[in-house]
């Protein structure tokens, strides 16, 4: 007997399925490689490419879509819509399901991974009204947010990682889908003293994609989505004890072109990041496809790093208090 659909999604959602895994985003470029237990602490998603190379999607995808994957950066083309540059996001976190899933920055290869506080996995609460997180989130590849930087707009330095993205299309991704987006704004959150910038992005392939351009937009078509975005990240972190959280521009988003020029700056630290010629502690850079940096290694290196890791088993079943209400007090 099948499983219903509302079922089989929920369980992919969290992790449970088959390895390998068909990423349905960016032509099916990309195929995602689970190691380890689902739900569980050496839980991996691996990358690989078209040609069946094991990557790092945090140095090896290209960060403009269409761009040559192999050669030297930046990439010297890069597929646009109309006036609109498309970008690669990566998804970590489908909408609506509440486990932090990201790139393991500090890891060969950067698989995506749950992030773990106090030797637990983490998991955002369902702060009323909203279940899990509220968009698709993920990153841009091939950006750096650099923790040795003073930003100018936030007086902040970075937070050591690629920078975010909320994909606000209508479709439930899949963790490690590739998508290509189109930016459309960009908020600047303060978190726990960093720089963490939020990059509001849509699906080319979303059905309202056409008549969304701009951070303006986003207020006509999607009434109360940025709103709720500001609520989010200011509360997402109370109910583990911790001071909301706040935002440069007191919480004003910024449009389509201020958020692509922070991109921009983003990829340059990112490049110097590759070259050594920035200082990234503990972030690895293994890569395979940037050939003009140091840290390039073999497709048999890549492999091995893969192979090291825990084959993949059944997942442990997720704690029900996960899917608890959390009510902010007044």
């Amino acid at each position: 007997m099948r499983a219903p659909p509302g079922l089989v999604r929920l369980l992919a959602a969290r992790g449970w399925g088959r390895a390998p895994r068909r990423c349905l985003g960016a032509m099916s470029r990309y195929v995602t490689e689970q190691r380890g237990r689902p739900n569980s602490a050496d839980y991996r998603l691996y990358f690989k490419d078209a040609d069946g190379k094991y990557i790092s999607p945090f140095h090896d995808i290209p960060l403009f879509a269409g761009s040559k994957e192999d050669k030297e950066i930046p990439a010297k083309r890069s597929r646009t819509t109309g006036s609109e540059v498309v970008f690669n996001m990566i998804v970590e976190v489908p909408r609506w399901t509440n486990a932090k899933m990201e790139i393991a920055t500090e890891e060969p290869l950067n698989p995506i991974k749950q992030d773990i506080k106090k030797g637990k996995l983490r998991y955002v609460a369902n702060i009323f009204p909203h279940k899990g997180y509220i968009w698709n989130y993920g990153a841009l590849p091939q950006t750096w947010e650099d923790p040795n930087h003073t930003d100018n707009n936030t007086g902040c330095c970075g937070d050591n990682d690629p920078i975010d993205v909320c994909e606000i299309g209508s479709k439930v991704r899949s963790s490690g889908e590739i998508v290509q987006v189109k930016v459309l704004g960009v908020l600047a959150l303060v978190d726990e003293g960093e720089t963490d910038w939020k990059i509001i992005a849509i699906s080319v392939d979303d059905p309202d994609a056409h008549k969304i351009h701009d951070i303006d937009d986003v207020r006509k078509h999607k009434p109360g989505y940025l709103e709720a975005t500001v609520d989010w990240f200011q509360a997402y972190k109370v109910p583990d004890g911790k001071p909301q959280n706040h935002f440069a521009f007191n919480g004003e988003f910024k449009n389509k072109d201020f958020a692509v020029e922070i991109i921009k700056s983003t990829h340059e630290y990112w490049k110097a990041l590759l070259h050594k010629k920035a200082d990234g502690g503990n972030v690895k850079c293994t890569n395979v496809l940037v050939r003009d940096s140091p840290f390039c290694c073999s497709e048999e290196d890549a492999r091995s790093i893969v192979q090291s890791a825990p084959v993949h088993v059944n997942g442990d079943s997720v704690s029900p208090e996960v899917d608890s209400w959390y009510f902010f007090p007044k």
